[in-house]
C-alpha cells in the first residue's frame, strides 16, 4: 500500500499517460556534516591503500600467496574504491550545503575536492614507481598505467560537474518553497510543467520541492520551463488558456 501511494498515473496536456513518484523528504537525507565526515574517512582509507601500495612496490610488504603487480593492482584498485566513495558523499554534503559563491577559492575547492584528493592518491604513486629502480620494469610500468587510469577515472568522479551555490540554492527555495517541480533519473535540471518540450520522450518521473530535486543532484531550472513560466507571468493569470496536467487517471 506504501508502494501504490507514492506513484500515480498523471495526464499531460496532450493526452500521454505519465507515471509520477514522489521524492523522498529531503529532511530525511541527513546532515551534511555526517555525509562530509563519511567522506573524510573514505578518502582517509584510499590514502591508507596507496600507501599500501607503495609498501608493496619497495618490498616492504609481501604476501607469498600473490605476485607482486597483483598486490600493486588490489590496492591500487581499493584506493580508486575508496576516492570514488568519498567523492560521491562530498557532492551529496554540497546539496544539502553548498558553499557561497562569495568565497570563490571555497566555492572552488568544495566542488573539485574529489579531484584533489585523487591527485593525492595515485600522483605520489605514480613518481615514487617511475623513480624506483629496484622493481623490474614490466612489474613497473603496469601498475604505473593502472595508477594514471585511476588517477583519470577518480579525478573525472571527484569535480563536480553541477555544482549549485548557497545564493542559487537559496534563491530557488525563495522563488518555489514547497511548491511541486519535476525531473527525469538522468536529467541534470528540473522543470516545472509535465508539458516541457524536453520531457516529450519520457514516460517516468520524479517529483517534490526544488530543495529534493537539488538533493538528487539537479540543480537549475529547465531553460524552457523558466521561458515558459516568465511568459505566463507576463499575459496575467487569466490570458493563459492551456489546461493544467488532470490529476490521477483513471
Amino acid at each position: 500500500m506504501a508502494e501504490e501511494e507514492k506513484k500515480k498515473k498523471v495526464k499531460r496536456a496532450d493526452g500521454s499517460i505519465v507515471t509520477v513518484t514522489t521524492s523522498p523528504s529531503a529532511k530525511d537525507e541527513g546532515s551534511a556534516v555526517g555525509y562530509r565526515i563519511g567522506a573524510a574517512i573514505a578518502w582517509l582509507f584510499a590514502i591508507g591503500f596507496e600507501v599500501v601500495a607503495v609498501l608493496i612496490l619497495f618490498g616492504k610488504i609481501n604476501l607469498t600467496f600473490m605476485p607482486t603487480l597483483a598486490q600493486l593492482i588490489v590496492a591500487l584498485v581499493l584506493d580508486l574504491a575508496c576516492v570514488i566513495t568519498g567523492s560521491l558523499l562530498w557532492k551529496k554534503s554540497n546539496r544539502i550545503d553548498p558553499a557561497s559563491k562569495k568565497n570563490k577559492v571555497k566555492f572552488w575547492l568544495w566542488n573539485n575536492m574529489g579531484l584533489i584528493v585523487s591527485a593525492f592518491a595515485f600522483i605520489p604513486f605514480v613518481i615514487l614507481a617511475l623513480t624506483n629502480k629496484d622493481t623490474d620494469k614490466k612489474t613497473k610500468t603496469i601498475a604505473t598505467v593502472v595508477a594514471v587510469i585511476a588517477l583519470l577515472i577518480g579525478g573525472l568522479v571527484g569535480v563536480d560537474w553541477n555544482p549549485i551555490s548557497e545564493e542559487e540554492k537559496q534563491e530557488a527555495i525563495n522563488a518555489f518553497g514547497d511548491d511541486t517541480v519535476f525531473w527525469t533519473q538522468f536529467g541534470t535540471v528540473y522543470h516545472t510543467s509535465l508539458d516541457c518540450g524536453h520531457l516529450n520522450h519520457s514516460d517516468n518521473f520524479i517529483s517534490g520541492t526544488v530543495e529534493e530535486a537539488i538533493q538528487a543532484n539537479k540543480t537549475r531550472l529547465c531553460k524552457s520551463c523558466e521561458a515558459r513560466d516568465a511568459a505566463s507571468e507576463e499575459k496575467g493569470p487569466g490570458d493563459d488558456e492551456t489546461e493544467a496536467p488532470s490529476d490521477t487517471a483513471e
